[in-house]
């Protein structure tokens, strides 16, 4: 499912499942899956007309279909002018691009245009993909497995999100690429976050970590200990949703680093924000606000289906240029992809 994980080679390595120690506090156990050896090369991408791929760029088109429309319609018989660019201007503006990426683009389109003497509005609208594929494509990156045992993860965002349908399809996909996973339930105080997290670790059948009206730092550092005693691959740790203003939330989000960074030097070795894609520049704000008191190492991108409008990546892409490691158009498993710049544009703009 997953084309865009690279991989560091390391030692092959079994183990069978632990009963979890009193010290990790009502743990939710399912067996730990055994880790195979590593690719030392990075995991082949999916064939581009193969009937997976295809159905995944088609429900991107159709998530996007609401942006794509209003934009190819304006250089539907267009004469290249003022007019034009002050359309572009309003629907860019109207897809969340935000107005520096927005000024961006409509500045570097009218130099293209001019440079290359373009005539046609079709020509114009293959400036702009080019345009915008050049600025998209930076954000465009793997995540790399292997290169720390266990590879600690962060995970945070505001309510609503979709974080932990997130965390799970992500527990899902590494297990696919040979990974074995133990998820931590950072979500101390709010039993239902604790309860989806456990539904999906059972579901995965991996270990979920998890207290009741605990230290969420607690519970990160008793899943730290417990993945480095059992050899696995990943730790992902699931944390409290909060809006960026909830200055004592955030303050928890800083300690659980720092009570990680203390059992593992160089942990956690990622720190990803989901966001969903419906929240335009509420969105932009929130990556500005996590980055700021986290350090981001990258970006989920969900909800890209029904009214989302997608330019919001751009507005990412030239104010705050965190990667973004995968997007996602649906519920299912499949519907969690890594993000590719290039079909990102053309769901866009065909």
């Amino acid at each position: 499912m997953f084309s865009f994980f690279k991989k560091k080679p390391k030692a092959d390595t079994a183990f069978p499942p632990e009963t979890t120690s009193d010290s990790l506090a009502h743990p939710s156990v399912s067996s730990i899956t055994s880790t195979l050896p590593l690719s030392m090369t990075a995991v082949p991408q999916v064939e581009t007309d193969s009937p997976q791929k295809k159905s995944w760029i088609a429900r991107l088109k159709t998530g996007l279909s609401k942006t794509s429309s209003n934009l190819s319609l304006l250089f539907v018989g267009a004469k290249i002018g003022d007019a034009l660019y002050e359309e572009l201007e309003s629907a860019l503006l109207m897809a969340d691009t935000g107005v520096e990426a927005t000024q961006f683009l409509l500045d570097a389109l009218r130099t293209k245009v001019k440079e290359e003497k373009l005539t046609e509005a079709e020509q114009v609208k293959n400036a702009l993909k080019t345009l915008l594929t050049a600025l998209l494509t930076p954000l465009q990156k793997p995540l790399e497995l292997g290169r720390h045992q266990p590879l600690v993860s962060m995970i945070a965002g505001v309510n609503g999100a979709g974080k932990t349908t997130t965390i799970g399809k992500l527990a899902k996909h590494l297990q696919a690429h040979n990974q074995s996973v133990l998820l931590a339930a950072g979500d101390t105080f709010r039993a239902a976050a604790r309860e989806q997290l456990a539904i999906w670790g059972e579901r995965n059948n991996v270990t979920v970590i998890s207290q009741e009206s605990g230290d969420p730092a607690a519970v990160a550092f008793d899943a730290v200990q417990s993945a480095k005693a059992r050899k696995i691959d990943v730790v992902m740790v699931d944390t409290a949703g909060r809006l960026p203003t909830q200055l004592h939330l955030m303050e928890e989000l800083k300690k659980i680093k720092r009570v990680i960074g203390k059992d593992m030097a160089s942990a956690p070795h990622e720190i990803l924000l989901v966001i969903d894609g419906n929240n335009g520049q509420n969105a932009l704000a929130q990556v500005k606000a996590f980055d700021d008191a986290l350090g981001l190492t990258g970006l989920i991108v969900t909800k890209l289906d029904g009214s989302a409008k997608g330019g919001v990546i751009a507005a990412i892409a030239r104010t705050r240029p965190i990667p973004i490691y995968f997007i996602g158009v649906g519920e299912q498993i499949e519907d969690l992809q890594p993000f590719i710049a290039q079909e990102f544009v053309d769901a866009l703009l065909d």
